[in-house]
């Protein structure tokens, strides 16, 4: 067996894979369900003694029959070609990732109008595949009616409802339970780093900014991390298996997750980074170990804040900006209000999957 499937992949590597490898992934209609591909063996339905007895190879195909039951399994070379060309896991760790600073975005970089997102396919499936390689869009001229966001959110997943509701104001309140709802600069965080599991996504949709700054930001958190594990590896380390402490509550709700600030896949690759000092809680650790941390925690705080990290705009009334919070920082500058300005967003959370999902099937109709 020694066709060539792609360059340096042949027919005899494959089948050097173990016989129940093949016979668990088996796509025949005895073995999965024909409608939704679902298996319907379980691992301990086949045998602990199974083997492949015979290769038969034809075109485009082999056929292998095992023992001892004498299945037989049909396997095409575009199954294999296709497998060989993806990519480890689901796409949410730095390698599937476009990692940037400020100076690599171009002004139009992930930006369009909300009438030509809902119209154009092919403008919708450019902005949500960078969403998921840059980590945000922004849509301009988007109805400024209240729980627009909604209808933003659910044009490619699912709103995620949290103890604010399907949706969250965003504007100075009289008695805050959040610094979010005061005029204060917030310096760059994730959203509910306190919440198990995090919301993955993120939305704010402006209805209205007249007042004198409020300035939006955004920080790619892999691309910091990645920073920080090429110049200091060790304080890199350190982040990375040090569970903190998140919390937030009020009267009615009590929030509570520990995960390390940057977290890392199986395979060692930045996956996820959690940051928010306003809801990181106190670090109870021995005197060494604390050392370690605040001088991990701090250096990791020094690149998140520099300037060039940083991709800085304006919300206008009718801008929604949508975001990875798994993996880029969102902050904003000071402002003051008046009486004749004000500066009021909504947002809402949604997930990945479902964008994921979104973008597969647009690609598998309309083409990549």
């Amino acid at each position: 067996m020694s066709s060539t499937l792609r360059d340096g992949f042949r027919w005899s590597e494959v089948l050097a894979y173990p016989a129940v490898w093949f016979r668990d992934n088996c796509s025949c209609d005895d073995c999965r369900d024909p409608r939704s591909q679902q298996k319907y063996l379980r691992v301990t339905d086949l045998s602990p003694e199974l083997s492949i007895s015979n290769v038969e190879e034809f075109g485009d195909k082999i056929v292998l029959t095992f023992l001892p039951d004498g299945h037989r399994s049909v396997f095409e070379r575009s199954w294999f070609l296709s497998a060989s060309c993806s990519t480890v896991g689901v796409g949410r760790s730095e390698q599937n990732k476009v990692l940037w600073s400020a100076s690599d975005l171009e002004p139009t970089t992930q930006h369009s109008t909300w009438s030509t997102y809902c119209s154009d396919v092919a403008t919708r499936l450019r902005m949500l595949r960078g969403i998921d390689q840059l980590g945000f869009a922004i849509l301009h001229d988007t109805p400024t009616d209240e729980l627009t966001v909604l209808r933003v959110a659910r044009s490619f997943g699912f709103v995620r409802e949290t103890n604010y509701g399907e949706y969250f104001d965003v504007r100075v309140e009289a008695n805050p339970s959040n610094l979010a709802f005061t005029g204060a600069a917030i310096s760059p965080h994730t959203d509910n780093p306190y919440r198990d599991p995090v919301p993955t996504m993120q939305l704010l949709h402006c209805l209205g900014n007249q007042v004198m700054g409020g300035e939006s930001g955004l920080v790619d958190g892999f691309h910091a991390a990645a920073i920080l594990r090429e110049n200091h590896p060790r304080l890199f380390d350190v982040l990375t298996r040090t569970p903190v402490t998140f919390a937030w509550s009020d009267q009615n709700n009590v929030l509570i997750a520990e995960r390390p600030m940057i977290e890392l896949d199986s395979l060692g690759r930045i996956c996820a980074v959690r940051f928010n000092n306003r809801s990181m809680q106190t670090m109870w650790l021995d005197a060494t170990r604390l050392r370690d941390f605040y001088e991990a925690y701090r250096c990791f705080a020094d690149i998140l804040e520099r300037p060039d990290l940083m991709v800085r705009f304006r919300l206008e009334a009718g801008d929604c900006v949508i975001f990875d919070n798994t993996r880029l920082l969102h902050a904003r500058t000071a402002f003051v209000e008046s009486s004749s300005g004000r500066r009021h967003l909504q947002g809402c959370y949604a997930d990945l999957d479902g964008l994921s999902s979104t973008v597969t099937v647009l690609e598998r109709e309309f083409g990549r």
